[in-house]
């Protein structure tokens, strides 16, 4: 039996299985995607992890895995399907059939987020498309930007890229915003910000980065930018009646890792919390692994 098993191996994961490591624990990563490392390998450029700017996002995460192979962490291909709690731990059990028990488990399954499916979308994604303000705003100072959504994410990364960039267009479907009302009086008084409501994004263009988006209404805005930002999708799922999750499908975790499950913790995206950045993932792990080492050690 295992001491630890973490599900996923993006940056939590990672960085749980390390600390698990060195904490002197028999741990192994399971991960569905075949070399995966999440979502940092979509990132074109990461500019904001303390020490190392401008590396992409997919080396940094090919970095973070050999760091782990390289202190002998098993891995594992598998998606992890259900969570059953035993009475020395936990069972968990993959889509092949194939089981693996351990003391405690480390979900950090991560969230991806919710596309507007677009024409162009998928095209100009790294290359003008971002979810990401804080990741990537700085590489558009000076520059015209659209932001998609209508929603607290949606307006702080207005505001926020508002003191970044020549031209911010807030784009949102409906009359009405669902965000803070006192971000949007903020974005309304920026001078360089245009919000354009009862409005939706039909086409991303452009030839080899993006250049301006088509809205349903027929105008075209001229923008080297769009920041969707219109929702997360939390893969806790399997999750579902192991530990409690929040109204959004997040789980509820502590910032140990400690979940309302004996034994299970999580860390990452797919945590409750404000930010979703790669510095906060790797906080989570390892607090995570910090707090299963101790729950082992206390003989829980």
């Amino acid at each position: 039996m295992l001491d630890v098993l973490v599900i996923g191996s993006g940056p939590a994961g990672l960085c749980a299985a390390l600390y698990a490591k060195r904490a002197g624990l028999t741990v192994m990563v399971a991960e569905k995607i075949y070399l995966g490392t999440g979502q940092i390998a979509d990132s074109s450029q990461v500019d904001n992890y303390l020490g190392l700017p401008g590396r992409s996002g997919y080396d940094l995460g090919e970095a973070f895995r050999q760091h782990v192979q390289a202190a002998a962490v098993e891995f594992y291909d598998g998606n992890a399907v259900r969570f059953e709690k035993t009475g020395t731990g936990w069972n968990t059990v993959f889509e092949n059939g194939e089981e693996i028990a351990s003391r405690t488990v480390i979900y950090a399954a991560g969230a991806t987020h919710r596309k507007l499916g677009a024409a162009g979308e998928e095209k100009f994604t790294g290359r003008g498309v971002s979810y990401c303000a804080v990741c990537d705003g700085a590489f558009y100072r000076g520059k015209a930007v659209a932001v998609v959504g209508g929603g607290d994410t949606a307006l702080d990364d207005a505001l926020y890229l508002s003191d970044l960039c020549e031209k911010v267009y807030l784009i949102h479907r409906r009359d009405e915003f669902r965000g803070s009302a006192v971000t949007l009086k903020k974005l309304q008084e920026k001078s360089n910000v245009e919000i354009v409501t009862a409005a939706a994004v039909e086409e991303i263009q452009g030839d080899a980065a993006v250049s301006g988006v088509l809205l349903n209404t027929g105008r075209r805005l001229a923008v080297s930018g769009v920041f969707v930002a219109v929702g997360m999708l939390p893969q806790t799922d399997t999750v579902q009646g192991v530990a409690r999750l929040d109204q959004q499908g997040y789980i509820q975790a502590a910032e140990t890792g400690e979940t309302s499950a004996d034994g299970f913790f999580a860390a990452g995206d797919a945590r409750t919390k404000r930010l979703r950045q790669v510095v906060t993932a790797v906080s989570d792990g390892a607090n995570a692994a910090t707090s299963a080492a101790e729950y082992i050690r206390n003989g829980k």
